[in-house]
């Protein structure tokens, strides 16, 4: 029969603690590091990247091409993210690859939107016309000169989304529907938690440790994001 070992509070051998069965906090949020490094920045390139081909053909082409990305794109804004994420996680399987290809599902249609609208007000701009003009391919003209200047407000909003989308891995990996079990996992650390958050019953606070470091180390990661997000903005953006 299985047994449960309550989580060991901080001390000289085990730094920020333990949770229950004695998985060590401090080794878990290092690693957990990791992942949210390789899920957030993994799952962004390529939401960028599908966001960029169906929103830079919708804007470029216009006409049906247009209509029917974007309504495309409009299905899957229609279902809110984390339950399109939730469904897609569940019927691929508890995995990490599974749930960067949910997430990057859920992720891509703001990004499309969004170099949409850019591509349509850079390409009728003069120096696009006289390109036209000159002779230049349609390629050449969309790869060479709308794109590199339609892109950067859509960089500026996927260096904002990794934080984010890592939050999004961290409560998918909560629900179960993340990595596999033993994998280390800030959402996993936060979920082995659930059995000690009210404490016992003379202290309520008796194993804050086991919700408060990966949380905060959650938080943390967050946070950082959003202000490197603030500084991208105040580089990339020509008008500031």
């Amino acid at each position: 029969a299985s047994f449960q070992v309550n989580p060991t509070a901080p001390n000289a051998q085990n730094l920020l603690g333990t949770t229950e069965n004695q998985y060590d906090i401090y080794y878990g949020i290092v690693w957990g590091t990791r992942m949210a490094f390789k899920v957030g920045l993994s799952v962004v390139f390529f939401a960028l990247l599908i966001g960029i081909i169906i929103g830079g053909a919708a804007g470029f082409f216009g006409s049906w091409i247009d209509e029917i990305l974007m309504r495309f794109t409009d299905i899957v804004f229609a279902v809110p993210s984390m339950v399109l994420a939730m469904v897609i996680a569940a019927m691929l399987g508890p995995d990490l690859k599974n749930m960067m290809i949910a997430i990057t599902i859920v992720s891509w249609p703001s990004y499309a939107r969004l170099i949409r609208g850019d591509v349509m007000s850079v390409k009728e701009r003069e120096f696009v016309s006289a390109t036209k003009a000159l002779g230049a391919s349609k390629r050449r003209i969309f790869l060479r000169h709308i794109l590199p200047n339609a892109i950067y407000p859509v960089v500026i909003v996927a260096s904002l989304d990794i934080g984010y989308i890592v939050l999004t891995a961290a409560s998918l990996s909560f629900l179960g529907l993340g990595s596999q079990t033993g994998t280390a996992d800030w959402g996993q650390l936060v979920a082995l938690s659930r059995n000690w958050i009210l404490g016992t019953h003379g202290n309520s606070f008796e194993y804050w440790y086991t919700l408060v470091m990966p949380g905060g180390a959650l938080l943390l990661f967050v946070l950082a994001w959003n202000m490197l997000g603030d500084a991208f903005r105040d580089i990339l953006d020509p008008r500031t």
